[in-house]
């Protein structure tokens, strides 16, 4: 499919970014253990990362500051701008969260905010330590739980990249992106159990010009989730394994939220529960998702291959029986492959109220080798546009 100008507006600044990166002139060092910060994994070196952190912030240039190899612990913890001068944050080490979700005053482990050309890198691991959490967390079933703890939080983040970092076991989110413009995740690795709750990839809201690139997830919720008010969200060449898939949504739950230009590509999910996934909630509130494109994508083993859910409604939050008010259009499936965990591989459930518009699905070749019968799709007022070899036969 042909790039358009907006696309390739936004990949070529994704690449100008790293290349700025890459090749800036470092100005300034400044090493954690010089403020204080012990790799003996027991003692917080949130004041020694705070205090290099603030020193590097206000100092022009572009500054380091450096987190070396080696197991660190640290508590809550707050990095913030405006910083006069470009800023990285290269973690070489492991880093441990508080085990005990209780310890919390809030809900986030280290938060980004304000930030304007930043990068995070280094090849180092923030580790979550979120065994004891999941067995806690009744968020599904429970609308006034306490939420715990997200390990990273990119708050209003602009014109950054992250690169060469590996997020393990996280208690809730791995990442939440707010407020986002023109920040590239680049060989970003996510683990967690495929058993962990609510362990959401990357979630993304209100933010434009995303890129995801050459990453791993392979976690216990959705890889990456795409909430309201996004916009040229692009993600290429990522693995994504036994969670809950790549989900647009779930939209119109608290208020009417819209969406757009979202860009799935050359990407393969294993064992996951869906695969590529529209979901909207029944009977509240509207909003719009368009011009979303998933494209080039192998399935192996996956359930819900290809899903457009527009009666999502989880622990029955809601009345299914009221058909959803949110609007989806201008949507193509193109070049998707493989096998099917169970016979219906593509299912469109889309609203009575509000019919799919311009779906188009060309060259789908999914398999099923089960009990269930032959590989089929299940289609609701949808009429979708249908092109080249179709397996299994749509609508």
């Amino acid at each position: 499919m042909k790039m358009t100008t907006l696309e390739t507006y936004f990949s070529l600044t994704s690449l100008l970014l790293l290349f700025v990166f890459a090749g800036r002139v470092q100005s300034a060092v400044f090493d954690v253990k010089n403020y204080g910060g012990k790799a003996d994994g027991k003692s917080d070196i949130s004041k020694a990362l705070l205090g290099a952190w603030k020193e590097a912030c206000s100092a022009k240039g572009s500054n380091i500051v450096v987190v070396p190899k080696g197991t660190y612990s640290i508590g809550l913890t707050d990095l913030n701008g405006p910083c006069k001068g470009a800023m990285e944050l290269q973690v070489q080490g492991t880093l441990l969260a508080p085990i005990n979700p209780s310890s919390y005053a809030k809900n986030s482990w280290i938060t980004f905010a304000y930030i304007d050309q930043f990068k995070l890198s280094g090849g180092g691991t923030f580790d979550g330590q979120g065994q004891v959490a999941w067995k806690q967390n009744t968020c599904g079933r429970n609308p006034k739980c306490k939420r715990l703890p997200v390990s990273l939080r990119f708050d209003f983040i602009t014109n950054s990249v992250v690169q060469d970092v590996t997020s393990l076991d996280s208690k809730n989110f791995h990442v939440n992106l707010l407020g986002g413009k023109n920040l590239t995740f680049d060989r970003f690795t996510i683990t967690a159990p495929g058993d962990s709750v609510n362990t959401d990839g990357i979630h993304i809201g209100h933010s434009n010009g995303i890129n995801i690139i050459n990453s791993n997830i392979a976690t216990g919720d959705d890889c990456i989730s795409i909430g309201g008010a996004s916009e040229q969200i692009r993600i290429t060449n990522v693995r994504c394994g036994h969670g809950h898939g790549i989900s647009v949504g779930s939209l119109g739950k608290t208020t009417d939220e819209f969406v757009s230009g979202i860009f799935v590509r050359n990407c393969t999910f294993y064992d996951t529960d869906n695969g590529v996934r529209i979901k909207t909630w029944p009977a509240l509130h509207g909003g719009m998702a368009s011009d979303m494109h998933f494209e080039d994508i192998m399935m192996k083993n996956v359930r819900n291959p290809i899903i457009i859910d527009q009666m999502y409604c989880p622990w029955n939050q809601c009345n299914p029986k009221l058909p959803s008010k949110v609007k989806i259009s201008n949507v193509t499936f193109k070049n998707i492959r493989g096998s099917s965990a169970i016979a219906v591989a593509v299912r469109l459930n889309c609203s009575s109220s509000f019919p799919c518009q311009k779906v188009e699905l060309a060259d789908i070749n999914l398999t099923y080798g089960g009990k269930e019968g032959p590989v089929k799709s299940l289609c609701a007022n949808v009429k979708p546009t249908l092109k080249g070899k179709l397996t299994p036969t749509i609508c």
